[in-house]
């Protein structure tokens, strides 16, 4: 075998699979996720597996792309990024529902990239017979534990049976959806999406979470719902409570305020989501803790950069989550375990996605005592079931949703909502 292996075709299949109704501080879930599945194969027949999102803009660049960096070599990693750049060009893609902060041009690049990225990956673990972990420089955990994430959210969609999770419109709605939570998964930190509702409720609900799970770390995320005014009492309020707290107020200027007076630290991933939004943050000392994404921060080996400089400058590092499947769980896994200072127990969707709805073979990834063990197989050590990639990819042709847009679901349901940052 030669040591080139040059990517000889490129494969985008978007799925979608289904969504609870979880409510945020931009509206409600819609009742599918959206997902684009990579698939890049080289011309000595190894195929490597992407995920990322799969919003109509987002579609669009990812097939430029693929067009641009076919017959490259999977291992220029550092040319192929350049390549995406100048298929971009100024072509910048927003977000879709106004949860992970203002979209420039480079990270546009970065989202596009991430998916190739993994992928090709991918590819050179399974040349080289060697896990993905290992090529980021080894693991140093052999099992990454992950958070329990909590919603507020209605028991179905309108017009939908109900779920099997039910409502959660109070404190004792999230108890009883982390006790379920916690049972099955066995999660060694809580996280609550917030900016729901009014901030003493949400106050409340993390107070009776502190009593159900006495020494559990707890963290509350209210998306930039509130003032700073609001933030700070909050904060004053569940000092020795949360591990942190997790985007209170809008904007760097704004965090760094709350920062200055708050008993914990605060994290980001609304205000810090681009590598050229980190030295304001680090001048201004606006976040303690940056959440990591792959899918925004340019693939595996652009978030261990990130880390790198999380550590330089004393910012800890946690990692975020989005609604996913299995391969991006297995990209995520492969970085925490090679990324010594991501200490934070990491974000998840997953206990939300129907067990059958995915596209790797079952069996492959799974949680144990709140943790998922790192693959040691080569690659990320999964595999595409492509029986189950058709049928979400016909989900998706029937589905009907092109775009996420949780705000304007919610105001075709609720016409008097109103988007609103910060809200309290």
């Amino acid at each position: 075998m030669s040591e080139e292996l040059r990517i000889s075709r490129v494969d985008i299949t978007p799925v979608a699979f289904k969504d609870p109704a979880l409510l945020n501080a931009v509206g409600v879930h819609e009742p599918y996720a959206l997902r684009a599945v990579v698939e890049v194969t080289t011309d000595q027949g190894i195929t490597g597996l992407g995920e990322t999102y799969a919003d109509e803009g987002h579609l669009r660049r990812l097939r430029s792309a693929a067009d641009a960096i076919t017959g490259m070599d999977v291992h220029a990693l550092g040319p192929m990024h350049r390549r995406i750049a100048d298929v971009i060009g100024d072509d910048r893609g927003g977000d879709g529902h106004g949860l992970t902060g203002m979209i420039t041009t480079s990270s546009t690049v970065d989202r596009v990239f991430s998916p190739f990225e993994v992928a090709c990956l991918d590819i050179q673990g399974r040349a080289a017979g060697r896990p993905v972990s290992d090529l980021l420089g080894g693991a140093v955990r052999t099992e990454v534990p992950f958070s329990a994430y909590l919603f507020y959210k209605w028991a179905a969609h309108p017009g939908h049976e109900p779920d099997e999770w039910g409502a959660a419109l109070d404190p004792d709605g999230i108890v009883a959806q982390a006790r379920r939570m916690m049972a099955r998964f066995g999660f060694t930190a809580i996280k609550l999406k917030g900016g729901v509702m009014p901030p003493e409720q949400e106050v409340e609900a993390v107070l009776a979470l502190r009593r159900a799970f006495p020494g559990v770390p707890l963290r509350l995320d209210p998306n930039a719902a509130w003032t700073v005014e609001t933030s700070l009492k909050v904060a004053r309020r569940l000092e020795g409570v949360l591990e942190y707290l997790e985007d209170p107020t809008p904007g760097q200027q704004g965090m760094a305020r709350v920062a200055r007076q708050a008993p914990m630290p605060l994290a980001t991933n609304m205000c810090v989501v681009a590598f050229d939004e980190l030295p304001s943050a680090v001048r201004d000392d606006a976040v303690g803790v940056v959440l990591s994404d792959h899918h925004y921060w340019g693939g595996l080996h652009r978030s261990k950069l990130l880390a790198g400089i999380c550590a330089t400058f004393g910012m800890g590092l946690s990692m975020h989550s989005n609604s996913h499947l299995g391969i991006s769980l297995a990209a995520m896994t492969h970085l925490a375990a090679a990324t010594e200072n991501l200490t934070y127990a990491c974000d998840t969707h997953w206990p939300w996605k129907d067990p059958a709805e995915d596209v790797i073979v079952p069996g492959m990834l799974g949680f144990r005592a709140g943790a998922v063990a790192v693959p040691r197989s080569p690659g990320l050590g999964v595999e595409l079931d492509r029986d189950a990639l058709a049928r979400l990819h016909e989900q998706y042709l029937r589905c009907g949703l092109r775009n996420r847009d949780d705000t304007g679901y919610m105001c075709r349901l609720d016409p008097s909502y109103e988007k609103k940052s910060p809200r309290w």
